[in-house]
């Protein structure tokens, strides 16, 4: 694992997580720390070092204020492995569906894929050059392009190498990018008919015969036409996997996602035996069991994958839940002790709305402003609109169901549906979004409480 993935100070991880998420500044703190105490621990003597583990989260807060946002950021933020889960996907040991270890798979399955990027970006250079001369073999094989036919000084050395030089200058110019040739390329690798069972539980059955069918070594040469654009991605990508040394691949990959994986656990109330589910009895064998299936993997527990066996004791696990109808109190008591850290986030309201629409740098307005663009559209919302559309979305949300943020992805849809729609054939035209335009837009949903709530 390389030093630089966690080297940001909690004043720095707050201030990256703000560019892109309003306000819960507890949740903010709170894995901000656990991010640099996962720094801090590679630091401490080796006797001590084993015995830290992370300080797992609960985050409480109602639908749309931002949690998984928060954790799939601070993923990104340290380009580390992540897993969201819902953890009533998941059932108890004996019944159909998913098992718990299959979070624990997924997320070495990501650190793969991120170790593999990351050591194929370190080779691009030379798998470029190999396509390319592999490239520049076919369109000028030398048994047949240089044959004689006026003098020797035709296909002298020096003559095959400035034609070859030629080619090659052209090829980067991209002056043959739609020329067509043949190529050889390595097959996908044969699909076994035993995946299709693999979300039920059986990973490991299909682990081995996947691997004794061969499915890791990529399947027979073909020969594929394609331009020279395909074949230069195609045999860059070829290249690049040659170069790579997969099982150092995935033994980096093992120790990233046992140091620097990061799992969230969604729906973490649903599988509380309390509130409604008390009352009707039913189901509350199964999320116990749910539960307590849970409780190794987050207290710390070697998983098999098909990479290799991993332990679970430094993942950090971020659980959250609105836990509208049931408590905190209601998982077992083991389960809350593996998440001491719990913060509270707050919902949403309009200022939040406001500030949500303009500052985060991948806001919604913006978006669509790009997306119009794209058709040669002008798209201008003032900032009295905004105003309007943040207030429409608190009301409805205080009216009805409370989605927080996702409010707004409905509103604008509907307020920007015509546009949207009329775009292509207004090229070089500028929409002004105010106030009154949306006023305008929305009067029949802020009318009709059964529309909106149809609509919205």
């Amino acid at each position: 694992m390389s030093e630089d993935r966690a080297a940001f100070t909690p004043r720095e991880t707050v201030g990256e997580l703000d560019r892109y998420i309003v306000g819960q500044d507890a949740a903010k703190r709170a894995v901000a720390i656990a991010l640099r105490n996962r720094w801090r621990r590679q630091r401490v003597p080796d006797e001590l070092r084993d015995e830290i583990v992370p300080k797992n989260i609960l985050m409480i807060g109602p639908t749309g204020v931002g949690k998984t946002e928060i954790a799939r950021r601070l993923a990104k933020l340290i380009r580390a492995p992540f897993v969201k889960v819902e953890a009533s996907k998941f059932t108890e040991v004996g019944y159909v569906g998913r098992d718990v270890e299959s979070m624990v798979r997924d997320l070495v399955e990501d650190a793969v894929n991120l170790v593999r990027d990351e050591a194929q970006e370190a080779v691009k250079a030379r798998a470029e050059a190999a396509a390319e001369e592999r490239i520049l073999n076919i369109l000028l094989p030398p048994s047949r392009t240089f044959e004689a036919t006026a003098s020797d000084s035709i296909h002298s050395p020096e003559s095959e190498s400035k034609t070859r030089d030629t080619f090659r200058r052209m090829l980067r110019e991209g002056k043959l990018d739609e020329r067509e040739l043949e190529i050889e390329v390595s097959g996908k690798p044969p699909t076994s008919f035993v995946q299709n069972f693999s979300a039920e539980g059986v990973q490991d059955m299909v682990f081995q015969i996947q691997d004794m069918l061969g499915s890791k070594g990529g399947g027979p040469k073909r020969r594929r036409k394609a331009t020279v654009r395909e074949a230069k991605e195609l045999l860059e990508q070829e290249e690049a996997a040659k170069l790579v040394d997969m099982d150092q691949v995935n033994r980096d990959a093992l120790a990233l996602a046992e140091h620097s994986g990061i799992i969230f656990i969604d729906e973490i109330d649903k599988v509380a035996a309390g509130g409604a589910a008390k009352k009707s009895g039913g189901p509350d064998v199964s999320r116990e069991g749910v539960q307590r299936d849970l409780l190794p993997i987050v207290e710390g527990s070697t998983v098999s994958t098909k990479y290799g066996r991993i332990k679970t004791d430094h993942v950090l696990f971020i659980a959250a839940g609105a836990f509208h109808i049931s408590k905190v109190s209601d998982l077992i008591p083991e389960l809350q002790g593996r998440f001491p850290i719990r913060v509270e986030l707050s919902s949403l309201g309009t200022d939040d709305f406001i500030r949500i629409l303009k500052e985060p740098k991948n806001s919604l307005i913006r978006q669509y402003t790009a997306l119009l663009a794209t058709e040669g559209v002008e798209l201008r919302v003032t900032d009295d609109a905004v105003e309007a559309i943040a207030e429409i979305a608190s009301r409805v949300n205080e009216s009805q169901e409370n989605i927080g943020a996702r409010r707004l992805h409905t509103v604008l849809e509907l307020l920007l549906e015509e546009i949207s729609f009329e775009a292509p054939e207004k090229p070089d035209h500028v929409f002004e979004i105010d106030r009154s335009f949306v006023r305008q837009r929305l009067a029949p949903v802020l009318e009709s409480e059964d529309l909106s709530r149809f609509v919205l």
